[in-house]
C-alpha cells in the first residue's frame, strides 16, 4: 500500500501545485519552484515527499507568512464536496499542511484560517497537532468553535486532529498523559449527524483507551446510558483494541462481562503443517449447554512465533452470539501466512485460542514451516 501510494505522489503533483500557485500569484517562479522540489525526491517516502515540497515552497513564497498563506489559500481548488471516494486526489494538499505546520507558529490567525481552508481539501490533522503542541489553550478554544461548524470536514478535523495516537504523525504526550480536553471535544461530536465524524471519535477514543482504559470504558458505559441508537456502534467501534485485548471493563460495557458457559469442540485446524505463504483455516463449535439464552463474543487469538522464538499472540474478531439454550454455532477463520509489511511470520509451533467472552480455551496448534 506505502508504495502505491507513492507511486502516486510524483512529479505530477509538484507540477500541479505549481500551477496552482503561479495561477494564484503570477509572480511565483514556478520552473525553480518544481527543480527544487524535485531534488533528490525520488527515494523519499510519501511523508518525505510532501515535507521536500513544503520546504521548496518556503524557498520560493513570500518570506512573509501571511502573505504567503494568503497565496497558498487562494491557490486551493473547490472544497471536496462529499466524504468519501476521493482516493489519493486530496493528498495534493499534504504539502500545503506541511508548510503551515512548519511555518505559521507565529501567525496563529492566518494559519487557523489556512487549515481550516486546507481541510476542507484534504485534512490538516497533522499540521493542527504542531499547535496543539504549543499553544493548546487557544487551539483547544479555537476547536471547540469548530465543533458546531456547517462543514463536516472542519468537524471532523476536531476529533482526528487530536487523537493521541493518530497514524503517520507524532503522538500528542500531553493528551496520552490527561485526555480530558480531547473528551471534552469528543462529547460535543458523538452525536454528529455525519457518520464521518462519529467514525473518528470512536477512533479517538479507542486511542484513548490504550493509555487510560477506565477512561474509555466509563465514557463509553456513561455514552450508552443516553439511549441514541447510533452510540452503540461508537461504543463498540471505540471499545474494538480494548475487546481484543480482553479488558473486563470493556466487555462489561459492551454487555459480554459475564463468564461464557460454553463448551468448544470440534475443533479444525487445516493444515496441521502449514507453510509461509500459504493460509491455514481454523474453525470450532461452541455450544451453550445451559438452560438460559446467552450473548457470547468470540474471537479467536493466535500466537505467532517471532524473530527471537517468543511468541506474540494477535487477536482476530470472529462474532458475537446469542445462543439459546442447546444450541451450537460454527465459527472459522482463514489465517493469511504471507509476508505481510504489518506481520511477518517465522518458522515454529503457533499456538491458537478461542476467546469467549475474555476467557481463553486452547484449540491446538499449527507447525508453520
Amino acid at each position: 500500500m506505502a508504495d502505491r501510494l507513492v507511486d502516486s505522489f510524483g512529479a505530477p503533483v509538484v507540477r500541479g501545485i505549481a500551477a496552482a500557485i503561479r495561477d494564484a500569484h503570477p509572480p511565483f517562479a514556478s520552473r525553480d519552484f518544481v527543480r527544487s522540489a524535485l531534488r533528490g525526491f525520488e527515494p523519499l517516502d510519501l511523508m518525505a515527499r510532501a515535507r521536500a515540497i513544503a520546504q521548496a515552497l518556503a524557498g520560493h513564497l513570500p518570506r512573509d507568512f501571511p502573505q504567503a498563506a494568503d497565496i497558498l489559500v487562494r491557490s486551493l481548488g473547490p472544497p471536496l464536496g462529499t466524504t468519501g471516494g476521493h482516493g489519493m486526489a486530496p493528498f495534493f494538499y499534504l504539502p500545503h499542511s506541511f508548510f503551515v505546520a512548519a511555518h505559521g507558529l507565529g501567525h496563529f490567525e492566518e494559519s487557523m484560517r489556512a487549515q481550516y481552508e486546507i481541510t476542507q481539501r484534504f485534512t490538516a490533522e497533522f499540521s493542527i497537532r504542531v499547535f496543539l503542541e504549543r499553544t493548546p489553550d487557544r487551539t483547544l478554544a479555537r476547536l471547540r468553535e469548530w465543533t458546531a461548524d456547517p462543514s463536516v470536514h472542519v468537524r471532523r478535523l476536531v476529533s482526528e486532529g487530536t487523537r493521541p495516537r493518530l497514524p503517520w504523525a507524532p503522538r500528542l504526550r500531553a493528551f496520552q498523559r490527561d485526555p480530558t480536553p480531547v473528551l471534552e471535544l469528543l462529547e460535543r461530536l458523538k452525536d454528529d449527524p455525519e457518520l464521518y465524524v462519529r467514525r473518528s471519535v470512536a477512533n479517538n477514543l479507542n486511542d484513548i483507551g490504550k493509555d487510560h482504559p477506565a477512561i474509555a470504558a466509563e465514557t463509553a458505559r456513561r455514552w450508552l446510558a443516553g439511549g441514541a441508537p447510533h452510540r452503540r456502534w461508537i461504543v463498540a467501534h471505540a471499545l474494538r483494541s480494548a475487546v481484543k485485548r480482553a479488558e473486563p471493563g470493556a466487555l462489561e460495557v459492551l454487555g459480554y462481562g459475564a463468564a461464557a458457559r460454553v463448551s468448544i469442540s470440534n475443533v479444525a485446524i487445516e493444515p496441521p503443517r502449514a507453510r509461509i505463504g500459504g493460509r491455514v483455516e481454523i474453525g470450532f463449535e461452541v455450544h451453550n449447554p445451559g438452560r438460559t439464552r446467552q450473548g457470547v463474543l468470540v474471537d479467536l487469538r493466535v500466537h505467532f512465533v517471532k524473530a527471537n522464538g517468543q511468541a506474540s499472540p494477535k487477536t482476530f474478531k470472529l462474532r458475537a452470539l446469542e445462543l439459546a439454550p442447546g444450541e451450537r454455532a460454527r465459527l472459522s477463520k482463514s489465517i493469511s501466512l504471507d509476508q505481510l509489511t504489518t506481520r511477518t511470520h517465522y518458522p515454529g509451533v503457533h499456538r491458537v485460542e478461542a476467546l469467549c467472552n475474555g476467557a481463553a480455551s486452547p484449540l491446538g496448534a499449527f507447525d508453520l514451516r
